[in-house]
């Protein structure tokens, strides 16, 4: 006979376990402690087998009625409720282990292991901010292209194209990941290429002619800024580094005997470890400069602390104090300024400007081929661009 809620309800529970059926394998286990559990006898592949479906009033007779159904069905489809129910939880629990920011911060954590620059990991810290808030607690392997594409559409009207683009990239990066370590099978930002606007490219400001250097390198005489300010901004020109690579210089980086400066891989933006040959009007600046802050371990400390090199915004706030706006020129500008002069020269390899400028060859093929570092030219080629500047400085 079936149960009724009355007839639930005035169970008593006795010493020992015992079941009231309803119908279809379903019977209520009442235990002596005032229990009463909802199971479902079954048969599967010969074997008689068990299913819990939660305890009584929570689960209502209906309910249970409900839950023994849906199992029905699945045996008429030939699957072990029991199993199914056992690979969901399984696959919750993996779920829930697998957000979009719990895997970003492995990313992230892995990108520290590799030994990435602060800067970089800053960076890529920045931009995942912005797709946490409708992606970090969504189950990285549930995440649509639309989702994404909704994301980077809310920096892309902020007015941020650039930052959108990039947005894009590292979290494609994130899926790549995931898919590496098996907690996703597609990247959707792939089918997202294209869909946003393309930022305007703005080159950085430089200067270019000839006349225009020598006038800078003039002006940079009667600059009374900070002695490490004047100094930075005097190789600039001379040596072309990234300037952030030149502000975070070492002393133990340099070897003013054999007049070289080492930059290590952990510093440079390709990642390679990259040498510079120093001109002696290069060397000449060092070791004046090495009388100020020689003693200890950055060639340009901070006025504010020893322990920290000049800012980012440093040398450009000098270069404005100089009465140069930011379409004249800025600090990265010198890398474009010596580009330019050294390639219109035609005396010099352009592979060894490229190489001295430490950039990548973008056709990977010849990169992996092309590894010679052209140095013989480039010591040559370095001093002599040096005595252009002089010469240049002196034409006015």
């Amino acid at each position: 006979m079936a149960l009724t809620d009355l007839a639930i309800r005035n169970l008593k529970p006795a010493e020992k376990p015992f079941k009231a059926s309803d119908s279809g394998g379903l019977h209520l286990l009442v235990n002596p402690n005032g229990s009463r559990l909802w199971r479902l006898k079954y048969r599967f592949e010969g074997k008689e087998k068990l299913l819990a479906l939660g305890s009584y009033p929570i689960v209502t007779l209906a309910k249970a009625r409900e839950k023994r159904d849906e199992a029905k069905a699945q045996l008429a489809d030939g699957i072990d409720p029991a199993k199914s129910r056992r690979e969901s939880r399984i696959a919750a629990v993996a779920t829930s282990g697998n957000t979009f920011r719990l895997v970003a911060e492995e990313y992230l954590d892995k990108l520290r292991r590799e030994g990435r620059a602060p800067a970089t990991l800053a960076k890529v810290e920045w931009l995942l901010f912005f797709a946490y808030g409708d992606l970090g607690e969504r189950p990285i392997s549930e995440i649509a292209a639309a989702e994404v594409l909704a994301v980077l559409r809310k920096v892309e009207q902020r007015g941020r194209r650039e930052s959108a683009r990039r947005l894009r990239s590292t979290v494609g990066s994130v899926f790549r990941y995931a898919i590496a370590t098996a907690r996703a099978e597609n990247d959707p930002t792939f089918a997202l290429r294209g869909a946003l606007v393309a930022p305007k490219v703005k080159h950085r400001a430089a200067l270019i002619g000839t006349a225009q250097l020598g006038a800078f390198l003039r002006a940079l005489d009667s600059f009374d800024g900070q002695v490490t300010t004047r100094t930075a901004l005097a190789l600039l020109p001379l040596l072309f580094p990234r300037p952030g690579e030149l502000r975070a210089a070492e002393w133990a980086e340099f070897d003013l005997e054999k007049a070289v400066w080492t930059i290590p891989a952990a510093r440079m933006k390709m990642r390679r470890p990259h040498r510079i040959p120093l001109p002696r009007q290069a060397v000449a600046l060092l070791r004046a400069l090495h009388l100020h802050t020689g003693t200890g371990r950055l060639v340009f400390p901070s006025v504010r602390s020893t322990l920290r090199s000049i800012s980012e915004n440093t040398l450009n706030a000098a270069l404005r104090r100089m009465g140069y706006t930011t379409d004249e020129v800025t600090a990265h500008g010198f890398r474009a300024t010596a580009s330019t002069l050294l390639n219109e020269s035609s005396q010099w390899n352009a592979d060894a400007i490229e190489r001295q400028l430490a950039h990548e060859d973008a056709d990977a093929i010849r990169r992996a081929y092309a590894r010679g570092e052209h140095w013989e030219e480039r010591v040559r080629m370095m001093q002599w661009w040096a005595d252009k500047l002089e010469a240049w400085k002196g034409e006015g």
